[in-house]
């Protein structure tokens, strides 16, 4: 056992050692914008393209998919793209793929009056025996009251094989990842034209494969540097719909079963700035894009922070703070661990390529990626970015407070934009807003029914009809007068998991009324046959307790479950709950 695990140990140190160090913006002009130092009118476009409709009139008309093909092909044709290979050839190898990178954005600068500032962010660490790397940056400077605030969209430029460290293995990574750098880029060349209230960063990171490092090196940098980063979209194995058979749990339907339709949005917390980010791209994709296409995706913002058991670019700026949201396609072809017994898929293999030559003309003529899919999901990004970045500043202080019968929601407002949006949100529904509500100002009285949980967020609207990101949510329980006179003499309220039905992961709440001494508690879930399959500890202080559920818990079919509150060996309150996955 301890050889094993000094092994490991050494493995590590081969893929990371020490702590990042030196970052820089290695263009002075880049980072002026970055840190809010700068004159916006140094970079005003010729023509103003501003007004929302415009901006997504634009977005969908320029969006290609055939520029999205033709970075993939180029992106794909450098081979291994591993944080540690080589840097000095001009066409293998991270150093070829960064350099092809910053030039392409060069060149949307030189066709844009030179508005896109392009920079590397340069970092020292050792990974895989590299001792420097450098991710891909460029900013389109903001042209409103908010310019020095930022709105960042990324993907990342690295590829792995079976070992993380192993540099010369012909790994493309068309899926994972030249699918979110091909959307990345594509959105710099069809946003330069365009023009916003705040800054927007495009930036295409390396080390990803490793730990996280190039997001984390810049993520690092915005907090060193007071960076005034708004939102964070995230894109990572975004262009494929072809199912593996190992897809990260709970997967996809079944080996080759095909989705060109559905989207995944992935954010941490059920009430955070990060989840009401992912419910603010979809309600601006439903009602800004959505409309003109034929087909249009569909989101599914999910429960959890990332996949079970994985992690993306996102999560380092969400731990710094910053709303951030991880894009993904519906279906994934495996679940990047090629040492498994029996691993067939492309994910992490020299196998994940941008198709196949059927015919043997020396032409791929059956691709894996779906252009006109990856172009949808472009399409979601740059409507949601277009709008964070466009759209008024966000209230504050939101809060509801009861007067008798009623509630009271209030929120403040420095700028007096005088129109609003008070979001509204059940426990027992799913993750979008329940109801919508207009209003002219920041104070109002509702009557909601039932015993239920709600959820209260808000938004700013502007002259143009733009809304700001959304205020985090404002748990608040309410009851009826007979089920508060029930929940008062019992102490508790178990409430229905949200979301229900569930497909990775659902969260149990336990409303307390009042301090309520124990020595154990615990939510336990079971069949309908009553068999036992997790008991999940829980604290119960005063107001609502909760605890996540997802599917490391639950490896068996959809269908009916039941889980029950249990304090000290008494079970207290059942309820039912449906995995529909």
């Amino acid at each position: 056992m301890k050889a094993a695990c000094l092994l490991l140990f050494v493995l590590f140190l081969q893929i990371s050692t020490g702590q990042t160090t030196n970052i820089r913006i290695t263009n002075p002009e880049a980072e002026r914008v970055l840190k809010g130092d700068f004159d916006p009118a140094d970079y005003a476009p010729a023509t103003l393209v501003e007004h929302p409709e415009e901006v997504v009139d634009a977005l969908v008309q320029t969006i290609s998919p055939d520029t999205l093909r033709a970075y993939l092909e180029v992106m794909s044709s450098f081979g291994s793209r591993n944080t540690g290979s080589d840097t000095l050839s001009d066409n293998f190898g991270i150093g070829a793929a960064r350099r092809w990178a910053y030039e392409t954005f060069q060149a949307m600068s030189a066709a844009n009056d030179n508005r896109l500032l392009v920079s590397y962010v340069q970092f020292d660490r050792l990974i895989c025996g590299a001792a420097q790397h450098r991710n891909v940056l460029a900013i389109l400077p903001g042209q409103g009251p908010k310019a020095r605030e930022l709105v960042l969209v990324e993907g990342h430029l690295d590829s792995r094989c079976a070992d993380r460290c192993d540099t010369d293995c012909d790994a493309q990574g068309v899926e994972d990842n030249v699918s979110g750098s091909a959307l990345v880029l594509e959105l710099a060349r069809t946003m330069a034209p365009l023009t916003f209230n705040r800054s927007i960063a495009f930036l295409l990171t390396t080390g990803e494969e490793q730990g996280l490092l190039g997001a984390d090196a810049f993520a690092e940098y915005c907090v060193r540097e007071n960076a005034k980063l708004q939102a964070v979209f995230n894109n990572d194995i975004i262009g494929g719909t072809i199912c593996g058979s190992t897809a990260s749990p709970p997967g996809c339907p079944g080996l080759n079963h095909i989705d060109s339709i559905n989207v995944r949005i992935y954010s941490a917390g059920s009430t955070s700035s990060s989840k009401q980010l992912a419910r603010f791209t979809k309600l601006q994709y439903q009602e800004m894009a959505a409309p003109q296409l034929s087909p249009s995706n569909e989101i599914n913002i999910m429960t959890p922070e990332d996949r079970i058991g994985r992690g993306g670019d996102h999560i380092p700026f969400r731990e710094r703070g910053f709303p951030a949201i991880r894009f993904t396609a519906a279906n994934e072809h495996g679940d990047g661990d090629p040492s498994q017994a029996g691993y067939e898929d492309r994910q992490h293999t020299v196998e994940d390529v941008l198709g196949l030559d059927t015919d043997g003309d020396q032409l791929i003529d059956s691709f894996f990626i779906d252009f006109n899919y990856l172009a949808r999901n472009t399409l979601i990004n740059g409507n949601a970015i277009a709008m964070a970045a466009a759209g008024p500043s966000a209230p504050y202080d939101l809060m509801v407070e009861e007067l008798g019968n009623e509630l009271v929601v209030s929120f403040e407002d420095s700028l007096s934009y005088g129109n609003y949006r008070l979001f509204i949100r059940r426990s027992d529904g799913d993750q979008d807003q329940d109801s919508i509500i207009v209003l002219n100002r920041t104070t109002d009285t509702l009557r909601l029914p039932g015993v239920e949980v709600y959820f209260f967020s808000a938004c700013a609207v502007d002259s143009n009809g733009i809304e700001s990101l959304f205020t985090e949510e404002v748990q608040k329980i309410v009851f009826t007068s007979t089920a508060e006179i029930q929940m008062r003499q019992r102490g508790f309220e178990l409430l229905q998991n949200r979301p229900n039905p569930f497909d990775e992961a659902t969260t149990f709440g336990v409303y307390i009324h009042e301090p309520l001494p124990y020595r154990e508690a615990f939510i336990q879930v079971t069949d309908m046959q009553g068999r036992e399959l997790v008991r999940l500890p829980i604290e119960l202080r005063p107001g609502i307790n909760e605890v996540l559920y997802n599917y490391q818990h639950h490896r068996y079919q959809p269908g009916t479950y039941s889980y029950s509150l249990w304090v000290d060996g008494r079970r207290l309150a059942t309820k039912r709950m449906i995995y529909a996955y």
